[in-house]
């Protein structure tokens, strides 16, 4: 166990768990994508894929678990890693420069990761409450009464844009933490992880239209 705690006390180490921890929650992400596009196919198969969903039980329950600790490791040593470089640079820069990987994205992902961690806490505050009667409402119906509050709506599309920017350097990054730092397929994990970030933000992106209009 020595060998662990050396190593996650290290820059290197505490990056390399964000890397693991951001891959397991990207493919949560992208499971998850696609059992809502469920709705594309009409509302009664978004209500099929929800209810099968939760039928899972015991295995649903660890899944959410084992999320909820990525989250929170992820956030945590984001975070220390963070401070940690405020300190060996308390000067900044006087001109940032877009060279060396850095780009809109990579500069704000400490805040944009703050937006999406508020957002999570007031995505699950907000559906749980409607969840805790289900009685004579769908989990359409449920989504149809959320989204149809327009400040949620826009706060919703907003997070999303902010998610895809998130994803589009945290993915990149997680590859090149781990090692996948060649010039002969960085260029196309660069593409990768521009096309993942739009798919997720154009997809999440368009369920509240999708929803609305089959009302």
């Amino acid at each position: 166990m020595n060998w662990v705690v050396r190593t996650l006390s290290t820059s290197v180490g505490k990056k390399l768990l964000m890397a693991v921890t951001g891959f397991l929650m990207l493919i949560f992400l992208a499971v998850h994508l696609v059992g809502n596009l469920s709705i594309y196919r009409g509302r009664e198969a978004f209500v099929a894929y929800a209810e099968g969903l939760h039928a899972l039980g015991g295995v649903l329950v660890l899944a959410e678990v084992v999320l909820a600790l990525c989250l929170l490791i992820h956030v945590t040593i984001g975070t220390v890693l963070f401070f940690e470089n405020r300190r060996a640079r308390p000067v900044r820069y006087e001109v940032e420069k877009s060279g060396g990987g850095r780009t809109f994205s990579s500069i704000t992902m400490p805040y944009t990761g703050l937006l999406i961690l508020a957002f999570l806490v007031v995505h699950l505050a907000t559906f749980s409450h409607h969840l805790v009667d289900q009685t004579d409402r769908t989990v359409f119906l449920i989504a149809r009464e959320v989204f149809g509050n327009w400040g949620f709506f826009a706060f919703y599309l907003f997070s999303m844009v902010v998610v895809a920017f998130h994803i589009r350097h945290g993915l990149w990054s997680a590859f090149q933490t781990v090692g996948a730092n060649h010039p002969k397929y960085m260029p196309f994990i660069e593409k990768l992880s521009l096309i993942f970030a739009i798919a997720v933000g154009v997809g999440f992106g368009s369920l509240p239209f999708v929803i609305l209009l089959l009302s």
